[in-house]
């Protein structure tokens, strides 16, 4: 069992949370773990800045696939505003990562930001988009493991781990598909609000949450046909 935060030494628990959208994110991936901070903004007081290429509302279909539903979400800021004093950033995935032209604009901002950020959170092919920026470089990470062949090519220097529902090395925390983000950010909360809080609000949404980051029952499943090591 995680040591209550307040029983560890060090800074306090970050408050100020963004999330980068762009065109074709996947909904579960940002959704999931803003769900848990919603919840969380119960206890304790928190702040979100929803990041776009504009102000213009951001969808989750993405040009070029057979979605005919998706949803919008309107930002409240756009990377130009940049972070100012942003503690953690959340990176989604989805199918709008495949496209070097639309995501041009959140790669770099993804590499100005992080080194001012405490935390980088990435769920699914958000590692993808990390390691496009070059944050990810020598570090541990994971991705979803349909698109393992793909996610793995945009970052050849990083130490990829095939089988892992969540990785965390140093300050950059990346999950594997869509739902592990939620696992992810309950793991999050637990290492820095307590794992006491963290129970608490899966509770709340009677959520069953895998607590082992080595559990990844997807890796074996895809491992043949998209070259995920068992």
């Amino acid at each position: 069992m995680a040591t209550p935060k307040s029983e560890k030494s060090g800074p306090p628990p970050p408050t100020r949370f963004a999330v980068a959208l762009f065109p074709g994110f996947q909904a579960l991936d940002a959704f999931g773990p803003l769900d848990i901070l919603n919840l969380l903004s119960k206890k304790t007081p928190l702040s979100l800045r929803i990041l776009g290429p504009s102000l213009d509302p951001v969808s989750t279909r993405a040009d070029g696939t057979a979605h005919t539903t998706g949803q919008a979400v309107v930002p409240t800021h756009t990377f130009a505003d940049g972070l100012d004093d942003v503690e953690v950033l959340l990176i989604p995935g989805g199918f709008g990562t495949r496209d070097p032209a639309n995501m041009k604009e959140v790669v770099e901002f993804v590499r100005a930001a992080y080194p001012s950020l405490r935390f980088l959170l990435t769920v699914c092919t958000g590692s993808a988009v990390a390691a496009m920026s070059g944050v990810l470089g020598g570090r541990r990470a994971t991705s979803n493991k349909r698109a393992w062949a793909w996610a793995t090519a945009q970052g050849p220097k990083v130490q990829w781990v095939p089988r892992a529902r969540w990785v965390t090395d140093g300050n950059v925390w990346t999950s594997s598909g869509i739902s592990a983000g939620i696992d992810m950010m309950y793991a999050f909360v637990a290492d820095q609000f307590g794992e006491d809080v963290a129970r608490e609000l899966a509770d709340a949404a009677e959520y069953v949450r895998n607590t082992d980051s080595g559990v990844d029952p997807f890796a074996a499943a895809e491992a043949e046909n998209n070259g995920v090591a068992k």
